[in-house]
C-alpha cells in the first residue's frame, strides 16, 4: 500500500475515533490484511480489550480465510465473546476502511450475534 493511501486511511480512522471518544462507549475495531481479518472490542477509555477474534483463532483456522465467509465467522465469534464479557453495545470503528465487502460482512454478523451499534 502506498504511503499516501495509508496516511489517508489513518486520517479517516483518527477522525472517527475522536468522535467515538466523545460517545464514551466501547468500540469494535477492525483490521484487515489480504489474508486475514482481525477484530477487537476495546473499552471506552482504550485501556483494555474485552474480546478479540480473528481468522487466526484455532476454532476458525480450519475453514475461515480472509474472505467474506471468514469475516462472517469472525463477526459471530466476536459477538459471542463480547456478550460473554458483558459488552452489549459498541461503536463500530472501521479503521478508515470502506464499509464494504469484508468489513460490512463482519459488522452484519456481529449485529446478528447480538451486538448493538
Amino acid at each position: 500500500m502506498s504511503s499516501k493511501k495509508q496516511q489517508a486511511r489513518l486520517r479517516r480512522a483518527r477522525r472517527g475515533r475522536s468522535h467515538m471518544r466523545k460517545l464514551g462507549v466501547a468500540r469494535l475495531t477492525v483490521y484487515r490484511t489480504p489474508r486475514h481479518i482481525y477484530a477487537q472490542v476495546i473499552s471506552h477509555d482504550g485501556s483494555t480489550v474485552s474480546a478479540a477474534a480473528s481468522t487466526l483463532d484455532k476454532s476458525l483456522r480450519d475453514g475461515a480465510k480472509g474472505n467474506v465467509d471468514g469475516a462472517v465467522a469472525v463477526g459471530k465469534l466476536l459477538a459471542e465473546r463480547a456478550i460473554a464479557a458483558g459488552v452489549e453495545s459498541v461503536a463500530f470503528d472501521r479503521s478508515g476502511y470502506k464499509y464494504h465487502g469484508r468489513v460490512k460482512a463482519l459488522a452484519d454478523a456481529a449485529r446478528e450475534g447480538g451486538l448493538k451499534f
